[in-house]
Protein backbone atom coordinates (compact mmCIF):
# COMPACT_ATOMS: atom_id res chain seq x y z
CA UNK A 1 0.00 0.00 0.00
CA UNK A 2 1.64 3.20 -0.90
CA UNK A 3 1.95 6.42 1.46
CA UNK A 4 2.74 10.04 1.70
CA UNK A 5 6.24 11.14 2.75
CA UNK A 6 6.14 14.45 4.61
CA UNK A 7 9.14 16.38 2.78
CA UNK A 8 9.15 19.97 4.66
CA UNK A 9 6.23 21.78 3.15
CA UNK A 10 4.86 19.60 1.01
CA UNK A 11 4.24 15.53 0.80
CA UNK A 12 5.45 13.09 -1.72
CA UNK A 13 3.82 10.04 -2.73
CA UNK A 14 6.04 6.56 -2.32
CA UNK A 15 4.69 3.31 -3.69
CA UNK A 16 6.03 -0.25 -3.56
CA UNK A 17 7.54 -1.27 -7.27
CA UNK A 18 9.13 -4.90 -5.20
CA UNK A 19 10.25 -5.86 -2.02
CA UNK A 20 12.08 -3.57 -0.69
CA UNK A 21 12.07 -1.19 -3.17
CA UNK A 22 9.97 1.87 -3.70
CA UNK A 23 9.37 4.46 -5.69
CA UNK A 24 8.12 7.82 -5.95
CA UNK A 25 5.25 9.38 -8.36
CA UNK A 26 6.36 12.03 -10.84
CA UNK A 27 4.90 13.62 -13.60
CA UNK A 28 5.33 12.51 -17.55
CA UNK A 29 8.36 14.85 -17.88
CA UNK A 30 9.84 13.08 -14.87
CA UNK A 31 9.33 15.51 -11.94
CA UNK A 32 8.61 15.00 -8.94
CA UNK A 33 5.01 16.19 -8.08
CA UNK A 34 4.66 17.85 -4.77
CA UNK A 35 1.64 17.51 -3.15
CA UNK A 36 -0.03 19.90 -0.19
CA UNK A 37 -2.41 17.49 1.19
CA UNK A 38 -1.39 14.48 2.51
CA UNK A 39 -4.89 12.69 1.40
CA UNK A 40 -3.65 13.85 -2.36
CA UNK A 41 -0.51 11.90 -1.65
CA UNK A 42 -1.62 8.88 -0.52
CA UNK A 43 -4.37 8.62 -2.85
CA UNK A 44 -1.47 9.01 -5.72
CA UNK A 45 0.74 6.54 -4.14
CA UNK A 46 -2.19 3.66 -4.23
CA UNK A 47 -3.00 4.49 -7.79
CA UNK A 48 0.96 3.86 -8.77
CA UNK A 49 1.16 0.68 -7.13
CA UNK A 50 -2.66 -0.45 -8.34
CA UNK A 51 -0.87 -0.03 -11.54
CA UNK A 52 2.02 -2.27 -11.55
CA UNK A 53 0.59 -4.61 -9.58
CA UNK A 54 -2.65 -4.56 -12.38
CA UNK A 55 0.40 -4.71 -15.07
CA UNK A 56 -1.12 -1.20 -16.39
CA UNK A 57 3.04 0.04 -16.16
CA UNK A 58 5.70 -2.07 -17.82
CA UNK A 59 8.66 0.18 -17.77
CA UNK A 60 8.60 1.47 -14.65
CA UNK A 61 11.66 0.02 -13.62
CA UNK A 62 13.67 1.69 -15.91
CA UNK A 63 15.84 -1.47 -15.76
CA UNK A 64 18.08 -0.15 -19.05
CA UNK A 65 18.99 3.43 -18.05
CA UNK A 66 22.81 3.78 -17.64
CA UNK A 67 24.17 5.59 -15.36
CA UNK A 68 25.71 8.50 -17.54
CA UNK A 69 22.12 8.69 -18.90
CA UNK A 70 20.85 9.08 -15.57
CA UNK A 71 23.69 11.63 -14.67
CA UNK A 72 23.06 14.28 -17.25
CA UNK A 73 19.21 14.49 -16.25
CA UNK A 74 20.40 14.26 -12.72
CA UNK A 75 22.39 17.40 -12.99
CA UNK A 76 20.08 19.35 -15.26
CA UNK A 77 18.01 19.24 -12.36
CA UNK A 78 19.69 20.65 -9.38
CA UNK A 79 19.81 24.39 -8.32
CA UNK A 80 22.57 24.94 -6.37
CA UNK A 81 25.16 27.27 -5.60
CA UNK A 82 27.43 27.85 -8.63
CA UNK A 83 30.21 26.39 -6.44
CA UNK A 84 28.66 23.39 -5.36
CA UNK A 85 27.60 22.72 -9.03
CA UNK A 86 30.91 23.45 -9.87
CA UNK A 87 32.42 20.65 -7.23
CA UNK A 88 29.92 17.85 -8.79
CA UNK A 89 30.55 18.52 -12.06
CA UNK A 90 34.17 17.91 -11.89
CA UNK A 91 33.93 14.89 -9.05
CA UNK A 92 31.46 13.46 -12.12
CA UNK A 93 33.89 13.97 -15.07
CA UNK A 94 37.09 13.44 -13.98
CA UNK A 95 36.61 10.64 -11.47
CA UNK A 96 33.13 8.68 -11.43
CA UNK A 97 32.34 8.83 -15.51
CA UNK A 98 35.38 6.94 -16.67
CA UNK A 99 33.98 4.54 -14.53
CA UNK A 100 30.45 4.14 -14.52
CA UNK A 101 29.27 6.08 -17.86
CA UNK A 102 28.03 3.26 -19.79
CA UNK A 103 27.10 0.80 -16.26
CA UNK A 104 23.37 -0.03 -16.25
CA UNK A 105 22.19 1.30 -12.67
CA UNK A 106 20.87 -1.61 -11.48
CA UNK A 107 23.81 -3.74 -12.14
CA UNK A 108 26.15 -1.83 -10.13
CA UNK A 109 27.27 -3.62 -7.05
CA UNK A 110 29.21 -2.14 -3.91
CA UNK A 111 31.50 -4.97 -5.19
CA UNK A 112 32.14 -2.66 -7.99
CA UNK A 113 32.61 0.82 -5.76
CA UNK A 114 34.67 -0.33 -3.58
CA UNK A 115 36.84 -1.82 -6.82
CA UNK A 116 36.77 1.67 -7.84
CA UNK A 117 37.69 3.53 -4.65
CA UNK A 118 40.72 1.05 -4.88
CA UNK A 119 41.88 2.37 -8.66
CA UNK A 120 41.19 6.06 -7.40
CA UNK A 121 44.06 4.77 -4.26
CA UNK A 122 46.24 3.21 -6.00
CA UNK A 123 46.27 6.49 -8.50
CA UNK A 124 47.65 7.97 -5.47
CA UNK A 125 44.74 10.40 -4.70
CA UNK A 126 44.04 11.37 -1.22
CA UNK A 127 41.78 9.73 1.24
CA UNK A 128 39.87 13.03 1.74
CA UNK A 129 39.18 13.66 -1.75
CA UNK A 130 38.23 9.87 -2.57
CA UNK A 131 35.57 10.19 0.48
CA UNK A 132 34.10 13.19 -1.11
CA UNK A 133 33.51 11.82 -4.49
CA UNK A 134 32.23 8.32 -3.09
CA UNK A 135 29.86 10.77 -1.20
CA UNK A 136 28.98 12.59 -4.35
CA UNK A 137 28.18 9.10 -6.02
CA UNK A 138 26.14 8.05 -3.06
CA UNK A 139 23.98 11.02 -3.71
CA UNK A 140 23.28 10.10 -6.83
CA UNK A 141 22.51 6.14 -6.30
CA UNK A 142 20.77 7.23 -3.86
CA UNK A 143 17.89 9.51 -5.50
CA UNK A 144 18.53 7.06 -8.55
CA UNK A 145 17.48 4.31 -5.79
CA UNK A 146 14.02 6.97 -5.04
CA UNK A 147 12.80 6.91 -8.65
CA UNK A 148 12.84 3.01 -8.88
CA UNK A 149 15.90 2.51 -10.88
CA UNK A 150 17.91 0.10 -8.15
CA UNK A 151 16.78 -2.51 -5.57
CA UNK A 152 19.72 -0.77 -3.30
CA UNK A 153 22.34 2.09 -3.06
CA UNK A 154 25.67 0.59 -3.93
CA UNK A 155 27.65 3.21 -2.66
CA UNK A 156 26.05 2.90 0.74
CA UNK A 157 28.75 2.03 3.46
CA UNK A 158 27.13 -0.90 5.78
CA UNK A 159 27.53 0.54 9.37
CA UNK A 160 30.66 -0.59 11.32
CA UNK A 161 32.11 -2.38 8.98
CA UNK A 162 36.12 -1.84 9.20
CA UNK A 163 35.25 0.47 12.10
CA UNK A 164 38.88 0.31 13.62
CA UNK A 165 41.06 -0.29 10.60
CA UNK A 166 39.26 1.92 8.06
CA UNK A 167 39.09 4.56 10.47
CA UNK A 168 42.74 4.50 11.51
CA UNK A 169 44.00 4.04 8.29
CA UNK A 170 41.90 6.30 6.07
CA UNK A 171 41.88 9.34 7.99
CA UNK A 172 44.18 12.04 6.69
CA UNK A 173 46.89 13.65 8.48
CA UNK A 174 46.37 16.35 11.37
CA UNK A 175 45.61 19.78 10.11
CA UNK A 176 49.26 21.90 10.58
CA UNK A 177 48.69 25.20 12.80
CA UNK A 178 51.25 27.83 14.01
CA UNK A 179 51.48 30.38 16.67
CA UNK A 180 50.51 34.15 16.49
CA UNK A 181 54.30 34.88 16.55
CA UNK A 182 54.37 32.48 13.27
CA UNK A 183 51.55 33.81 11.78
CA UNK A 184 53.29 37.04 12.25
CA UNK A 185 56.20 36.06 10.46
CA UNK A 186 54.80 34.61 7.38
CA UNK A 187 52.77 37.57 6.76
CA UNK A 188 56.60 39.53 7.10
CA UNK A 189 57.79 37.25 4.61
CA UNK A 190 55.05 37.08 2.27
CA UNK A 191 54.68 40.79 2.12
CA UNK A 192 58.96 40.79 1.42
CA UNK A 193 57.94 38.34 -1.70
CA UNK A 194 55.22 40.39 -2.97
CA UNK A 195 56.90 43.74 -2.55
CA UNK A 196 53.90 45.09 -0.61
CA UNK A 197 51.94 45.10 2.54
CA UNK A 198 48.41 43.99 1.23
CA UNK A 199 49.84 40.29 1.74
CA UNK A 200 51.42 41.17 5.77
CA UNK A 201 47.68 42.87 6.32
CA UNK A 202 45.80 39.69 4.81
CA UNK A 203 47.65 37.01 5.94
CA UNK A 204 47.45 38.68 9.57
CA UNK A 205 43.47 39.84 9.29
CA UNK A 206 43.12 35.51 8.53
CA UNK A 207 45.02 34.60 11.34
CA UNK A 208 43.49 36.68 13.75
CA UNK A 209 39.61 36.42 12.85
CA UNK A 210 39.63 32.98 11.12
CA UNK A 211 37.97 33.77 7.98
CA UNK A 212 37.44 32.06 4.78
CA UNK A 213 39.24 32.23 2.19
CA UNK A 214 36.85 33.91 -0.04
CA UNK A 215 35.55 35.91 2.30
CA UNK A 216 39.04 37.36 2.53
CA UNK A 217 39.52 37.54 -1.08
CA UNK A 218 35.42 39.14 -1.62
CA UNK A 219 36.10 41.90 1.53
CA UNK A 220 34.53 45.03 0.49
CA UNK A 221 35.77 47.95 1.52
CA UNK A 222 32.59 49.26 2.86
CA UNK A 223 32.52 46.17 5.44
CA UNK A 224 35.25 47.17 7.00
CA UNK A 225 34.33 48.87 10.27
CA UNK A 226 36.51 50.86 13.68
CA UNK A 227 34.48 47.91 15.44
CA UNK A 228 34.82 44.61 13.17
CA UNK A 229 34.41 43.34 10.08
CA UNK A 230 31.16 42.35 8.33
CA UNK A 231 31.08 39.76 6.38
CA UNK A 232 28.44 39.70 3.27
CA UNK A 233 29.84 38.53 0.38
CA UNK A 234 32.74 35.65 -0.51
CA UNK A 235 34.09 35.47 -4.07
CA UNK A 236 34.40 31.58 -5.41
CA UNK A 237 36.75 31.05 -8.40
CA UNK A 238 35.48 29.33 -10.74
CA UNK A 239 37.06 26.91 -13.23
CA UNK A 240 37.04 29.34 -15.52
CA UNK A 241 38.88 31.01 -13.91
CA UNK A 242 35.60 34.24 -13.40
CA UNK A 243 35.44 35.33 -9.45
CA UNK A 244 31.73 34.13 -8.69
CA UNK A 245 30.04 36.69 -5.66
CA UNK A 246 27.97 34.99 -3.61
CA UNK A 247 26.82 35.22 0.33
CA UNK A 248 29.51 32.97 2.77
CA UNK A 249 28.94 29.31 3.00
CA UNK A 250 26.05 28.30 4.87
CA UNK A 251 24.59 31.71 4.53
CA UNK A 252 26.88 32.32 7.58
CA UNK A 253 26.58 36.10 7.44
CA UNK A 254 28.09 37.62 10.50
CA UNK A 255 30.19 40.40 12.17
CA UNK A 256 33.89 39.62 13.39
CA UNK A 257 34.67 41.72 16.05
CA UNK A 258 38.65 43.06 16.28
CA UNK A 259 40.41 44.61 18.79
CA UNK A 260 41.67 48.30 17.99
CA UNK A 261 45.23 47.59 17.08
CA UNK A 262 44.12 45.14 14.14
CA UNK A 263 41.12 48.07 13.23
CA UNK A 264 44.08 50.52 12.99
CA UNK A 265 45.65 48.26 10.93
CA UNK A 266 42.57 47.64 8.61
CA UNK A 267 42.38 51.22 8.09
CA UNK A 268 45.70 52.37 7.77
CA UNK A 269 45.88 50.03 4.90
CA UNK A 270 43.09 51.54 3.31
CA UNK A 271 44.33 54.85 3.63
CA UNK A 272 47.35 53.96 1.57
CA UNK A 273 45.17 51.56 -1.02
CA UNK A 274 45.69 53.45 -4.79
CA UNK A 275 43.37 50.65 -6.77
CA UNK A 276 40.68 51.27 -8.47
CA UNK A 277 37.51 49.23 -8.50
CA UNK A 278 37.72 45.54 -9.71
CA UNK A 279 36.54 45.14 -13.50
CA UNK A 280 35.21 42.12 -13.04
CA UNK A 281 32.05 43.65 -10.04
CA UNK A 282 32.79 47.38 -10.10
CA UNK A 283 33.65 46.88 -6.61
CA UNK A 284 36.03 48.19 -4.22
CA UNK A 285 38.12 45.36 -2.53
CA UNK A 286 40.11 45.33 0.67
CA UNK A 287 43.10 43.42 -1.27
CA UNK A 288 43.94 42.56 -4.96
CA UNK A 289 46.15 40.56 -6.54
CA UNK A 290 50.01 40.32 -6.04
CA UNK A 291 50.58 39.46 -10.24
CA UNK A 292 50.32 41.35 -13.22
CA UNK A 293 46.36 40.88 -14.88
CA UNK A 294 46.87 38.56 -18.31
CA UNK A 295 45.82 41.06 -20.54
CA UNK A 296 48.76 39.64 -23.45
CA UNK A 297 46.26 38.24 -25.01
CA UNK A 298 44.37 41.72 -25.70
CA UNK A 299 47.51 43.61 -26.50
CA UNK A 300 47.77 44.81 -29.78
CA UNK A 301 51.33 44.78 -32.34
CA UNK A 302 54.22 42.74 -31.83
CA UNK A 303 55.45 40.73 -28.82
CA UNK A 304 59.26 39.67 -27.46
CA UNK A 305 58.77 36.36 -28.85
CA UNK A 306 57.71 37.71 -31.83
CA UNK A 307 60.97 38.90 -32.23
CA UNK A 308 62.86 35.95 -30.83
CA UNK A 309 61.25 34.06 -33.99
CA UNK A 310 62.26 36.73 -36.34
CA UNK A 311 65.53 36.97 -35.46
CA UNK A 312 66.22 33.45 -34.86
CA UNK A 313 67.49 33.31 -31.21
CA UNK A 314 65.47 32.82 -27.54
CA UNK A 315 63.54 34.83 -25.86
CA UNK A 316 66.33 35.12 -23.58
CA UNK A 317 69.13 36.39 -25.95
CA UNK A 318 66.15 39.30 -26.76
CA UNK A 319 65.62 39.90 -23.34
CA UNK A 320 69.48 40.27 -22.54
CA UNK A 321 69.59 42.46 -25.58
CA UNK A 322 67.09 45.11 -24.20
CA UNK A 323 68.24 45.15 -20.26
CA UNK A 324 72.07 43.60 -20.20
CA UNK A 325 73.41 44.32 -24.10
CA UNK A 326 76.99 43.15 -22.87
CA UNK A 327 76.13 40.12 -22.68
CA UNK A 328 75.02 38.78 -26.16
CA UNK A 329 77.05 38.50 -28.90
CA UNK A 330 78.24 41.26 -31.63
CA UNK A 331 77.34 39.38 -34.18
CA UNK A 332 73.72 38.71 -32.69
CA UNK A 333 72.88 41.98 -31.99
CA UNK A 334 72.06 43.16 -35.82
CA UNK A 335 69.88 40.48 -36.32
CA UNK A 336 68.07 41.28 -33.17
CA UNK A 337 67.61 45.38 -34.28
CA UNK A 338 66.64 44.19 -37.67
CA UNK A 339 63.59 42.54 -36.11
CA UNK A 340 62.62 45.12 -33.89
CA UNK A 341 62.74 47.29 -36.20
CA UNK A 342 60.51 45.16 -38.36
CA UNK A 343 58.17 44.19 -36.54
CA UNK A 344 57.84 48.12 -34.66
CA UNK A 345 58.26 46.08 -31.52
CA UNK A 346 57.71 48.77 -28.35
CA UNK A 347 59.22 47.85 -25.51
CA UNK A 348 56.61 47.10 -21.94
CA UNK A 349 53.64 47.27 -24.10
CA UNK A 350 50.29 47.93 -22.40
CA UNK A 351 51.08 49.11 -18.52
CA UNK A 352 51.47 46.93 -15.77
CA UNK A 353 48.11 46.09 -14.15
CA UNK A 354 47.64 43.99 -11.06
CA UNK A 355 44.92 41.85 -11.46
CA UNK A 356 42.31 42.80 -9.37
CA UNK A 357 41.91 39.21 -7.26
CA UNK A 358 44.51 37.03 -5.99
CA UNK A 359 44.74 32.98 -7.49
CA UNK A 360 43.94 30.62 -4.94
CA UNK A 361 46.52 28.70 -6.26
CA UNK A 362 49.29 31.58 -6.92
CA UNK A 363 48.74 32.84 -3.76
CA UNK A 364 49.30 29.41 -1.96
CA UNK A 365 51.99 28.20 -4.20
CA UNK A 366 53.97 31.54 -4.53
CA UNK A 367 53.35 33.54 -1.57
CA UNK A 368 52.21 31.74 1.51
CA UNK A 369 53.90 28.27 1.41
CA UNK A 370 57.41 30.19 0.20
CA UNK A 371 57.09 32.37 3.75
CA UNK A 372 55.90 29.26 5.61
CA UNK A 373 58.13 26.70 4.35
CA UNK A 374 61.28 28.66 3.46
CA UNK A 375 60.94 26.98 -0.31
CA UNK A 376 59.62 27.68 -3.52
CA UNK A 377 58.00 24.88 -5.40
CA UNK A 378 59.14 22.38 -7.99
CA UNK A 379 57.99 23.68 -11.21
CA UNK A 380 59.40 21.71 -14.70
CA UNK A 381 61.92 21.65 -15.13
CA UNK A 382 63.10 22.95 -11.85
CA UNK A 383 62.96 21.04 -9.10
CA UNK A 384 61.73 22.60 -5.49
CA UNK A 385 64.71 25.33 -4.20
CA UNK A 386 64.91 27.00 -1.15
CA UNK A 387 63.89 31.01 -1.45
CA UNK A 388 67.29 32.43 -1.99
CA UNK A 389 67.64 35.94 0.04
CA UNK A 390 70.32 38.72 0.82
CA UNK A 391 70.47 37.78 5.04
CA UNK A 392 71.16 41.33 6.21
CA UNK A 393 68.60 42.93 7.13
CA UNK A 394 66.43 40.80 9.45
CA UNK A 395 64.57 38.77 7.93
CA UNK A 396 66.17 38.95 4.60
CA UNK A 397 65.59 40.30 1.06
CA UNK A 398 64.03 37.74 -1.65
CA UNK A 399 67.12 37.55 -3.76
CA UNK A 400 65.07 37.70 -7.82
CA UNK A 401 66.24 37.75 -11.27
CA UNK A 402 68.56 35.10 -12.87
CA UNK A 403 71.73 34.08 -11.10
CA UNK A 404 69.32 34.90 -7.75
CA UNK A 405 70.83 31.55 -6.20
CA UNK A 406 74.44 32.51 -6.89
CA UNK A 407 74.26 36.28 -5.62
CA UNK A 408 71.73 34.92 -2.14
CA UNK A 409 74.11 34.11 0.71
CA UNK A 410 71.26 32.51 2.86
CA UNK A 411 67.81 31.52 2.70
CA UNK A 412 64.64 31.01 5.32
CA UNK A 413 64.23 28.61 7.66
CA UNK A 414 60.52 27.01 8.19
CA UNK A 415 58.04 28.68 9.90
CA UNK A 416 55.36 25.55 9.92
CA UNK A 417 56.22 23.49 7.01
CA UNK A 418 52.84 21.93 5.62
CA UNK A 419 50.60 24.76 6.75
CA UNK A 420 47.82 25.91 4.22
CA UNK A 421 46.19 28.83 4.47
CA UNK A 422 42.66 27.66 5.46
CA UNK A 423 45.21 26.24 8.24
CA UNK A 424 45.51 29.80 9.51
CA UNK A 425 41.72 29.42 10.22
CA UNK A 426 42.18 25.92 12.10
CA UNK A 427 44.87 28.34 14.00
CA UNK A 428 42.46 30.68 14.68
CA UNK A 429 40.00 28.38 16.27
CA UNK A 430 42.65 26.83 18.27
CA UNK A 431 43.79 30.40 19.81
CA UNK A 432 39.91 30.64 20.73
CA UNK A 433 39.96 27.07 22.55
CA UNK A 434 43.22 28.25 24.11
CA UNK A 435 41.94 31.36 25.59
CA UNK A 436 39.46 29.81 26.71
CA UNK A 437 36.41 31.52 24.52
CA UNK A 438 32.90 30.97 25.02
CA UNK A 439 31.84 28.51 22.13
CA UNK A 440 28.95 30.46 21.22
CA UNK A 441 31.45 33.35 20.28
CA UNK A 442 33.80 30.64 18.88
CA UNK A 443 31.10 29.47 16.56
CA UNK A 444 30.06 32.68 16.10
CA UNK A 445 33.21 34.29 14.20
CA UNK A 446 33.89 30.95 12.38
CA UNK A 447 30.42 30.84 10.67
CA UNK A 448 29.34 27.91 12.38
CA UNK A 449 25.55 26.93 13.45
CA UNK A 450 25.44 24.76 16.50
CA UNK A 451 22.21 23.40 16.04
CA UNK A 452 22.32 21.49 19.49
CA UNK A 453 19.47 22.39 22.44
CA UNK A 454 22.67 23.53 24.56
CA UNK A 455 23.31 25.82 21.71
CA UNK A 456 19.89 27.12 20.97
CA UNK A 457 20.26 27.91 24.74
CA UNK A 458 23.36 29.51 24.95
CA UNK A 459 24.27 33.35 23.82
CA UNK A 460 26.84 35.50 23.06
CA UNK A 461 27.08 38.62 25.75
CA UNK A 462 29.10 41.77 25.75
CA UNK A 463 31.28 40.97 28.53
CA UNK A 464 32.48 37.83 26.30
CA UNK A 465 33.78 40.17 23.52
CA UNK A 466 35.29 42.26 25.84
CA UNK A 467 37.63 39.46 27.08
CA UNK A 468 38.09 38.25 23.92
CA UNK A 469 39.79 41.40 22.67
CA UNK A 470 41.83 42.34 25.47
CA UNK A 471 43.15 38.68 25.39
CA UNK A 472 43.76 38.95 21.46
CA UNK A 473 45.61 42.13 21.86
CA UNK A 474 47.75 41.01 24.41
CA UNK A 475 48.68 38.01 22.33
CA UNK A 476 49.50 40.18 19.65
CA UNK A 477 51.86 42.44 21.87
CA UNK A 478 53.57 39.07 22.88
CA UNK A 479 54.04 38.46 19.49
CA UNK A 480 55.29 41.79 18.43
CA UNK A 481 57.64 41.81 20.88
CA UNK A 482 59.20 38.56 20.17
CA UNK A 483 59.66 39.54 16.72
CA UNK A 484 61.00 43.06 18.32
CA UNK A 485 63.54 40.77 20.22
CA UNK A 486 64.68 39.38 16.70
CA UNK A 487 65.36 43.00 15.09
CA UNK A 488 63.87 46.43 16.14
CA UNK A 489 62.91 47.17 12.68
CA UNK A 490 61.05 45.51 9.30
CA UNK A 491 61.27 46.20 5.70
CA UNK A 492 57.52 45.86 5.59
CA UNK A 493 56.42 49.08 5.95
CA UNK A 494 53.29 48.64 8.07
CA UNK A 495 55.10 46.07 10.26
CA UNK A 496 58.02 48.70 10.78
CA UNK A 497 55.45 50.98 12.00
CA UNK A 498 54.61 48.90 14.62
CA UNK A 499 57.33 47.44 15.98
CA UNK A 500 58.72 51.09 16.27
CA UNK A 501 56.00 52.63 18.05
CA UNK A 502 56.24 52.88 21.89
Amino acid sequence: MGYAEKRGDYYRARYKIAPGNYGTVRDEFGELIKFAKKRDAEKAADEAEADIRNGRVTAVMKADMSFGEYVNKWYSVQDLAASTMQNYRRHLEEHILPKFEDEVIRRIRPMDVNEWEKEQRAAGYAESSIKTWRGTLHLVLADAFDEGLADSNPAARRRGRGKRAGRSSKRGPEKVITTMLGVLLIAERAALLSGRDDEFVAITTKGYTGMRWGELVGLETEYVKEDGIRVEWQLYELDTGEFHRCPPKDDSYRTIDVPKWHSELLIEHLAYKTAAPCSCHERDYVFTGHRPSNTSVRRVGAKLVDVARLAGVSTGTVSNFLNRPDLVAAGTRPAIEAAIADLGYVRGGVPTQLASHWRRNGFATWLFKPAATGWYPAKAPRAAQPVPILGNPFPGVPARGRGAAARADASWLPVAAGLTPHGLRHTHKTLLVELGVARPLQDERLGHLDGTVQGRYSHVTQTMRDRLMADLTEVWEQALELRRAMSPGSLVVALDRLLRAT
